[in-house]
C-alpha cells in the first residue's frame, strides 16, 4: 500500500480550525486559517502557491458549486420567507395557535421537539424551518437560544438518517452497497435489508431523540445548557454578535393572522416533496428503472433543487398573502425580506469555508471526481479521513490474520464499539457525516464479513454484530457532525436560531457526550458479548434518566446557580 503523503499532518488544519473557534469564538475566521493551513500542508510550505490555492483552489470552486449555490439560495430565501410572515403578523398568529400546546417552557421544548420528528425528509429543512419559525415562540416562553439551537440540531440530521423517505436514505444504502459488492457473489446480503435491520442499532441516534423530552419533561439541565438557560430567565435576551432580531409586526395595528406564517411553511414543505418525487422520478426514468419503490424514488432526487424552489414557493406565498389583506406596505415587505435574509448571511459564510475545509480533508478532485488511483489529487486533497481510517482499523486487520484458523474472540466483541468511535472521531474531524458514512461503511461491511466468517459459519444479514457495526458508522458519524464546530447542520442550526455559534457548540457537546458514553457502555459493548438489543434500548433510557436527575438541576432554582 502506497504510503499516506501527509501523514498526521492531514488533521492539522481541522484541529486548528476547530481549536481556533473554540478559544476566539469567530469561527469563520478559524476556519479560514484552517483552510490556509491545509493549503500550505498541498504546497509544501510555499507561501504565494498557498494563497492562491485557498482562493482559486478551495474558496471559489466550493461557492460556484451548483449544488452548494442552491442551498446558499434555499437558505436565504428561507431567512426573507421568516421575515415577511414576521413582519406581517404571522409568526405572532402562530405562537397564538401553538400557545394552548406550549403554555410553558416544559410544553415549549415538547413542541419543538415533535415539529422535528414531522419534517422528517431533509435535515436543511428541518434545521432552517423549525429555527426560524420556532424562535419567536421559545423566546416568549422564555428558552434559551442555546436550548433552541440545541433542540433543532437534534432532531435534524437523526430523523433524517432514521427516515426510509429522506434525502439521506439512498446515499447510506448505496454506501452498504459498494461494501457489499466488494464481498463477490458469495454472500446473499442485500444492501435494504442491512440498512433497515442497523435501525434498532444506532443507538445514539434514538437515545438522543429520547433526551429531548427527558430534560423537558423533568425540568433538568446541567453544564453550560443550565447557564444558558437560567441567565435567559434572569435577563432580558440579548442578540449575539450584533445580529438584528426580526420585527414580528410591522406595526400594533397589524392583525396576528396564523394562516399567514403557517400556510407559507406548509406550501414549502408540500412544493419541496413534491418536487423531491418528480426529480427523482425523472432521474430513474433517464436510468431506465422500472417501477421504482418511493424510497428509491427520494433517494434519487435533487434535493437542493427541490429546497431551493419550494423555499422560493413559500416566500412568493408569503409576499401574496401579506399584500392582498393590506396588512403592510411594499416598501415593509422588502425591507423585512431584506433584514431575514441578513440574519442568515453569517450562516453562509461559515457554511462556506466549513465545506472548502470539508472538502480538502476529502479524497475528490475539484470537479467532484473520485480518486482512481491512490492519493491521486494530493497536491490540493489531505486525504484525511483515508488517513484515519488506515491508522484506526489497520490494527483490526492484523488482528484477523493473525486469528486465521481460529476464533477472533475480543476483536469480535469489540468491533462495533470500535467503529462507533472511528466515525466519531472521522465526523468529527472533517465536519461531515456524509463523507465519514462514504469512507467507513464499504471498509466496515467488508471487515466485519471477514471477522464473523472466522468462525466458519454462514453469516446471516440478521448478525447482530453485522449489524451493529453497520449502525455504528451511521450513529457515530452523526455524534461527530453533532459535536463539530465545522460541521454544516451545526452551523445552520446556530444561525437559524439567532445563537452564538460557539456557545451552541459548547452547550450542545455534553449532552451529546453523555449519550455518547451511555450507549458505549449500555450499548455497543454488552451487545458484542450477547446481550440483546430489545434490554440494552430499555436499558439505556433508564440510565440517561437516572443520569440526568443525578447530575441535572431545575432549571428555575436560582439560588443553585454559580
Amino acid at each position: 500500500m502506497e504510503p499516506h503523503p501527509y501523514g498526521w499532518l492531514s488533521l492539522l488544519p481541522p484541529l486548528i480550525a476547530i481549536g481556533l473557534a473554540i478559544v476566539t469564538r469567530k469561527a469563520t475566521l478559524s476556519l479560514l486559517v484552517g483552510l490556509f493551513c491545509g493549503a500550505l500542508i498541498t504546497t509544501n510550505g510555499k507561501l504565494f502557491l498557498a494563497v492562491h490555492d485557498t482562493c482559486e483552489v478551495h474558496l471559489w470552486p466550493t461557492f460556484t458549486d451548483p449544488d452548494k449555490l442552491r442551498v446558499f439560495s434555499f437558505t436565504l430565501l428561507m431567512g426573507a420567507m421568516i421575515g415577511v410572515i414576521c413582519c406581517s403578523g404571522g409568526m405572532q398568529g402562530m405562537i397564538r395557535l401553538l400557545s394552548p400546546f406550549a403554555k410553558t417552557r416544559r410544553g415549549g421544548q415538547l413542541v419543538t421537539w415533535l415539529l422535528g420528528l414531522l419534517i422528517f425528509f431533509d435535515d436543511y429543512a428541518n434545521t432552517i424551518l423549525l429555527g426560524g419559525s420556532l424562535r419567536p415562540l421559545c423566546d416568549r416562553l422564555k428558552i434559551s437560544r442555546e436550548k433552541l439551537a440545541y433542540l433543532v440540531d437534534t432532531t435534524a440530521a437523526p430523523v433524517a438518517s432514521l427516515s426510509l423517505l429522506s434525502t439521506w436514505v439512498a446515499v447510506e444504502i448505496e454506501y452498504v452497497r459498494e461494501g457489499i459488492e466488494t464481498l463477490g457473489a458469495a454472500t446473499q446480503w442485500k444492501a435494504i435489508d442491512l440498512f433497515v435491520g442497523s435501525i434498532p442499532y444506532r443507538f445514539y441516534v434514538l437515545m438522543s431523540l429520547v433526551f429531548i423530552p427527558m430534560i423537558a419533561l423533568t425540568g433538568r439541565d446541567f453544564g453550560p445548557m443550565l447557564k444558558a438557560e437560567r441567565r435567559r430567565l434572569r435577563q432580558p435576551l440579548e442578540d449575539f454578535n450584533g445580529t438584528q432580531s426580526l420585527p414580528e409586526f410591522a406595526g400594533r395595528d397589524v392583525p396576528a393572522r396564523w394562516y399567514n406564517a403557517v400556510l407559507p411553511i406548509v406550501v414549502t414543505l408540500g412544493v419541496v416533496v413534491w418536487l423531491l418525487y418528480t426529480t427523482g422520478r425523472s432521474s430513474l426514468e433517464v436510468a431506465g428503472v422500472p417501477d421504482p419503490s418511493l424510497r428509491d424514488i427520494l433517494g434519487s432526487a435533487k434535493s437542493s433543487f427541490a429546497l431551493q424552489y419550494g423555499a422560493l414557493v413559500g416566500l412568493i406565498l408569503a409576499v401574496v398573502l401579506a399584500r392582498i389583506q393590506r396588512l403592510v406596505s411594499a416598501s415593509a415587505i422588502v425591507t423585512a425580506a431584506g433584514q431575514g435574509a441578513r440574519i442568515v448571511l453569517p450562516a453562509l459564510a461559515i457554511l462556506w469555508c466549513a465545506s472548502a475545509l470539508s472538502r480538502m480533508t476529502g479524497s475528490r478532485s475539484v470537479e467532484g471526481m473520485p480518486t482512481t488511483t491512490p492519493y491521486e489529487f494530493k497536491d490540493h486533497r489531505l486525504y484525511t479521513g483515508d488517513f484515519l481510517a488506515q491508522k484506526l482499523l489497520a490494527s483490526q486487520e492484523n488482528d484477523t490474520r493473525d486469528s486465521a484458523g481460529g476464533s477472533p474472540g475480543i476483536m469480535v466483541k469489540l468491533f462495533p464499539t470500535i467503529v462507533f468511535i472511528l466515525a466519531a472521531v472521522l465526523s468529527f474531524a472533517t465536519g461531515t457525516s456524509y463523507g465519514t458514512m462514504g469512507i467507513l461503511l464499504p471498509i466496515v461491511v467488508t471487515l466485519a464479513h471477514a471477522l464473523l466468517g472466522m468462525q466458519g459459519e454462514r453469516i446471516a444479514a440478521t448478525n447482530p454484530i453485522l449489524l451493529a457495526s453497520v449502525g455504528s458508522v451511521l450513529a457515530g458519524a452523526v455524534f461527530g457532525d453533532h459535536c463539530s464546530p465545522i460541521s454544516d447542520t451545526t452551523i445552520l442550526s446556530s444561525q437559524s436560531c439567532v445563537c452564538d455559534h460557539i456557545s451552541h457548540v459548547v452547550t450542545q457537546f455534553p449532552y451529546a457526550l453523555l449519550v455518547a458514553i451511555v450507549i458505549v457502555i449500555f450499548g455497543t459493548l454488552p451487545l458484542g458479548w450477547g446481550v440483546s438489543v430489545w434490554l440494552l434500548l430499555p436499558l439505556q433510557v433508564v440510565v440517561l434518566y437516572f443520569v440526568l436527575n443525578t447530575a441535572g438541576q431545575n432549571v428555575e432554582q436560582f439560588h443553585n446557580d454559580q
